[in-house]
């Protein structure tokens, strides 16, 4: 039991650490900073966080920044290469286009001319460009709980459903029954349990998760907070990022000071403009509501991404929904295009 428990302590710590970083990735640095985040020895936190990782700390923050340059060259296209290489904590345009093209297999430039739709579709087969992303990753080392107080900027509804996305076409059924809206979302302290690797279509794998953190919250009267709400983080981009590097947060809104334990991290989720998607959904059809989102309506709505997370904000229980379905609002944080 005092194994588990130790084991526990360990991973909320590391989990603190790989959040410092996302946080603060355009900045430097240093292993002793990040092993005070951590409460480590500096001597002794290379070889803990590798352990908990399979990633080198080095071979982390690298693949952090580069994964995070590619989605900022896709979705913001009036920064330059060399503002988004110093954005994200490279120190000049010359190691920035070294580190993405061998990540990569193509420069910065051909990425963005649309390079990363060919890396896409190519990432799990045995072309060159798969195989290079594969090489790369070893040698690295590597809720009817709803806010009510919002500011609405704008509403938006999709008339047009023949949009592609990565190929696919976004149903009828999802685009018609869109709602988006633009608004300004308050900054939120959540408790989390995280997991790393596969998740997509995993509703097992999210009920575990969920089921961890309302064991731990309900009987510290959390759950009975009234502007409480559950949501899932996503950390990274899955159309950049390894499946099995991929994290995902299931999140608890709480008061900010309130203490947490075990695997049970604390964090906070920066406010700002979000378009705010309102779906009904199967299981089944969550990938595809995204799509519509990303595909269909950022493309028309005059925004773009910013650089935040973006989280999905439960809004029922479906075991209480007549078609057992999930209503369900994703959250992308935008500016002005």
């Amino acid at each position: 039991m005092n194994n588990r428990l130790q084991e526990k302590e360990y991973r909320a710590r590391i989990n603190r650490v790989m959040d410092f970083i996302q946080q603060h990735i355009g900045e430097k640095l240093t292993v002793s900073n990040l092993a005070a985040v951590a409460c480590f020895s500096p001597y002794h936190f290379h070889r803990i966080f590798g352990a908990f990782t399979g990633e080198t700390l080095n071979g982390f923050i690298q693949r952090l920044r580069i994964e995070k340059a590619a989605s900022l060259l896709v979705y913001n296209p009036g920064k330059s290469i060399t503002e988004i290489a110093l954005d994200v904590g490279f120190g000049g345009s010359a190691s920035f286009a070294r580190v993405f093209k061998s990540c990569f297999g193509m420069s910065a430039s051909q990425w963005r001319c649309g390079g990363y739709r060919d890396y896409r579709k190519n990432s799990n087969t045995d072309s060159k460009i798969g195989k290079t992303k594969s090489s790369i990753r070893k040698e690295s080392g590597t809720s009817s709980l709803y806010i009510a107080v919002r500011e609405t900027d704008g509403a938006f509804s999709s008339e047009s459903y023949n949009n592609y996305h990565s190929g696919r076409k976004i149903p009828m059924g999802i685009a018609k029954n869109a709602s988006v809206t633009v608004e300004q979302l308050p900054e939120m302290t959540v408790v989390y349990v995280r997991h790393t690797g596969p998740y997509k279509g995993n509703a097992k794998l999210f009920g575990q998760l969920y089921g961890k953190l309302m064991q731990w919250a309900g009987p510290r009267g959390l759950l009975e907070q009234k502007e409480a709400s559950c949501m899932s983080v996503y950390h990274d981009d899955p159309e950049v990022t390894d499946e099995n590097r991929l994290r995902v947060s299931a999140c608890l809104t709480v008061p900010a000071d309130t203490p947490v334990s075990g695997e049970v991290g604390k964090m906070k989720i920066d406010g700002g403009s979000y378009a705010v998607a309102r779906f009904e959904l199967a299981e089944d059809e969550f990938q595809e509501a995204w799509n519509y989102v990303y595909g269909e309506w950022l493309p028309e709505s005059g925004y773009q991404p910013d650089d935040r997370p973006c989280f999905e904000r439960c809004c029922n229980d479906p075991a209480t929904h007549p078609e057992k379905k999930h209503i369900i609002d994703i959250c992308v944080p935008v500016k002005p295009l």
